[in-house]
């Protein structure tokens, strides 16, 4: 090992220990009573577990992690106090390990020892949420989810499946994921800032992931709550600017002479769908507080599979067309494409002019027809997932936004 790399890790070490123990030793108290182990306690035992590392590797680590445990369960042992609890404990054996990953592992360590810092300094803050804030049906909810995103997906076979093999098993449970992480963004969002901000944020945020769930998401949090329909709108519309965004800057990356030719479309786009969210974020934010609802479920599992089937629907419809047209124009292709994603076909459209297969201009079309697929996509799932006074308010917006795209390729050419 070189020994300037020594040298980093052993201060890297130094700095977390005394990243922890500055904490600890806020908590520590005074008088006979006070806890055990401070600032210098933790500087010591990170130190340790570093200069182990550099002097006998993993052997010696384990000996002195070992030490450090005997000593921290000592502690625990003589402590007055009828319920001492074992973090400072814990913490201590942590912070040694730490130590000792900073020899090969700096940046990781260094960013462990933050994570631990903040769980340590948010103890009452914590305590609190989960006690007095977090419901019963919130608990269950958060272990569905951890059960679906850390179990269900990593065991889910990653394979197209039947029918043109456009269908995969992995692909069609991300997209359950995703909905439901987004509807419990939402839900956070409205108990935490209230309806008339939480939804049109959110809405904005996880446009950026997937439009296509977001507007779903809406839907169902509309359907489901009608004091928030006019909230839920405005979060709809709004992650369609988060397509619009997005695409700016992937064109940006991959080509920017196709930016260039999309600017004025995307410009007139990006303006449409501000605009038609600001009318219902107006509406929104003259609600009175005492119609808000913080009442429900973060995120419905019916719905979260519903959403998926009719996406998959969408793919079964796309492929079936590349079946009867083929897939060698790149108008079919994009139009295929689209229906999942409007980004892929731009960043494919770009990168063709950035070879010089094809010129800017003839990029606009193609990469204009992936948004009108994926814009019917959008309207398919409002008018499933949100009901009719949901779908009435949502889908004109889409059209809107995509004829003031299209209105702008008109006036550009």
């Amino acid at each position: 090992m070189v020994a300037g790399q020594v040298y980093i890790g052993i201060a890297i070490s130094l700095g977390i220990g005394l990243l922890i123990g500055a904490e600890r030793e806020r908590r520590k108290g005074a008088g006979p009573t006070r806890g055990s182990a401070g600032i210098r306690t933790f500087a010591l035992a990170s130190l340790m577990g570093g200069i182990s590392m550099a002097i006998g590797g993993e052997l010696l680590v384990f000996i002195t992690t070992l030490a450090v445990g005997g000593l921290a369960t000592v502690a625990y042992a003589r402590s007055n106090e009828k319920d001492p609890g074992i973090t400072s404990e814990l913490a201590l054996v942590a912070t040694c390990l730490l130590g000792a990953l900073a020899i090969r592992e700096p940046v990781l360590s260094a960013g462990l020892a933050v994570v631990i810092t903040i769980l340590l300094a948010g103890r009452t803050r914590i305590h609190r949420f989960v006690r007095d804030i977090l419901t019963e049906q919130e608990l269950h909810d958060a272990l569905l989810f951890a059960a679906v995103a850390l179990i269900f997906l990593p065991l889910t076979p990653d394979r197209p499946i039947s029918f043109f093999r456009v269908l995969n098993l992995r692909t069609l449970l991300v997209l359950t994921v995703i909905f439901m992480l987004i509807s419990s963004a939402g839900y956070v969002a409205v108990r935490t800032f209230g309806s008339r901000l939480g939804l049109p944020l959110t809405g904005l945020v996880s446009g950026f992931v997937s439009g296509v769930a977001t507007i779903g998401s809406m839907g169902v949090r509309a359907l489901k709550q009608a004091n928030l329909l006019r909230s839920a709108v405005a979060g709809a519309v709004l992650s369609t600017v988060s397509t619009v965004i997005q695409l700016i800057v992937v064109l940006w990356i991959t080509d920017v002479s196709t930016l260039g030719a999309l600017w004025l479309p995307l410009g007139f786009a990006g303006l449409a769908a501000v605009a038609y969210a600001a009318i219902f974020m107006t509406h929104s934010l003259r609600q009175q507080r005492t119609t808000e609802g913080t009442s429900g479920r973060a995120f419905s599992l019916a719905s979260s599979a519903a959403f998926a089937a009719t996406v998959s629907s969408i793919l079964a419809v796309s492929a079936l067309m590349r079946e009867w047209f083929g897939a060698t124009g790149l108008f079919v292709a994009a139009l295929v494409a689209g229906f999942a994603d409007a980004h892929a076909v731009a960043i494919s459209a770009g990168s063709l002019v950035a070879a010089g297969k094809i010129s800017a201009a003839d990029a606009v079309p193609i990469i204009l027809i992936g948004f009108t697929t994926n814009t019917i996509s959008k309207i398919v799932i409002a008018a499933t997932t949100g009901g009719r006074q949901f779908a009435i308010r949502v889908v004109p917006g889409l059209v809107l936004v995509l004829g003031a795209a299209w209105l702008g390729s008109f006036l550009r050419f």
